[in-house]
């Protein structure tokens, strides 16, 4: 009989209770996927995002939350003023329940501004001019909402025509509602506010040149913040707080999954008292009982593992689907996450088996064999 063989066998002693360690572990590796990727997508999503429209910096008010404070558009005449700013446009961006759909992005953008130059146009037209009150639908969001070319949106208190959907090349952008900035200043009673002033800086700017031009648009808006485009999402309070509270809830179902793998891994060494000391007693070293015991820990975590990583991804994949959902996340389940949650998973097991495995090399041949 091999050594190998020997870990195996005492894990299939009991499969039944194995089958239920199995299962603690992979509840809490299926947290770590399904909720540090969706956060992880969240972050990526809205960086592909701002890297389709062409934003270097963007300015808000974000003193707290996912979306940022209102303020007055003119701030965007001033900034565009500085040396080295080669177009700005102003965005007014809300979070609505619109309908059916529990939330969506409705996005406001100044007519003429370069976050329209990226939008495919798939079908209908976009809005004549800044006044029509009109609303453009991403691909995702028309799906969502069940929408074509020629219904109506209903905003607030407002019914509007949707004149045309597109392809906006991001799932931020597809899931989203486009319509004039002016025009949902009004629908919204926001007249001449916006929340997010985005920059594009002039050709051959070097990052020092970028950050440079962040202070000075600080310099002149001291109660907001100016941020290169890249670092947006980690830097949002209402982020860092969604990615804490995701890693904190996975650590919560990890404690239950390391206090499941010690019980099994005690209850099989006090099982296996008889078989420690006939072990013993043929010359195995307590040392190579501890790693006998580690080796079926790490075993367990290995498989709950694997088990919780294709669970949480399948468990992803159907929310991402979900209606009200659908087109608001874009999860990142990077190979460096599934490896990360497995190798988590092993090390749960391993440190799990450390107190049975430190009890089990205690045993001496006489008493185990009595027992």
């Amino acid at each position: 009989m091999t050594f190998f063989t020997i870990v195996v066998r005492g894990l299939i002693r009991r499969p039944v209770r194995t089958a239920l360690t199995l299962v603690g572990i992979s509840i809490g590796i299926a947290a770590v996927v399904a909720l540090v990727g969706i956060a992880s997508g969240y972050e990526k999503s809205i960086d592909k995002q701002l890297d389709v429209i062409g934003v270097d910096i963007v300015v808000s008010n974000m003193s707290g939350g996912f979306l940022p404070k209102v303020f007055d558009e003119s701030l965007q005449a001033r900034i565009a003023k500085l040396p080295g700013v080669a177009e700005t446009t102003s965005v007014l961006m809300e979070m609505e329940s619109i309908e059916d759909a529990p939330m969506m992005m409705v996005s406001g953008r100044e007519w003429g501004g370069f976050t329209w130059g990226k939008l495919n146009l798939m079908t209908g037209r976009m809005p004549r001019d800044g006044a029509e009150h009109a609303v453009i639908l991403g691909r995702m969001a028309a799906e969502v909402l069940n929408k074509k070319v020629g219904d109506t949106v209903q905003i607030e208190a407002e019914e509007l025509p949707v004149v045309g959907i597109v392809d906006g090349r991001s799932v931020v952008e597809n899931g989203a509602i486009m319509l004039s900035l002016k025009v949902l200043q009004d629908v919204t009673g926001n007249e001449g506010k916006a929340n997010f002033v985005d920059v594009r800086v002039t050709p051959n700017s070097t990052r020092e040149d970028v950050r440079r031009l962040c202070e000075r648009i600080k310099g002149i808006f001291p109660e907001g913040r100016a941020l290169v485009a890249g670092e947006v999402v980690s830097n949002s309070q209402g982020f860092r707080i969604a990615r804490a509270m995701s890693w904190s809830t996975s650590l919560l179902a990890i404690i239950v999954g390391v206090l499941g793998v010690m019980n099994t891994m005690l209850m099989t060494v006090f099982e296996r008292t008889h078989e420690i000391g006939i072990l013993l007693a043929v010359g195995w070293t307590r040392r190579r009982i501890v790693y006998m015991v580690l080796c079926e820990s790490a075993l367990l975590g290995l498989l709950g593992g694997l088990v919780g990583v294709a669970l949480g991804a399948l468990g992803v994949q159907i929310l991402e689907h979900t209606t009200g959902i659908r087109g608001l996340l874009e999860p990142n389940l990077s190979p460096k996450l599934l490896l990360t949650s497995v190798t988590i998973a092993v090390v749960v097991g391993v440190i799990s088996g450390m107190y049975p495995a430190w009890r089990g090399s205690r045993l001496t041949p006489s008493f185990a064999l009595n027992g």
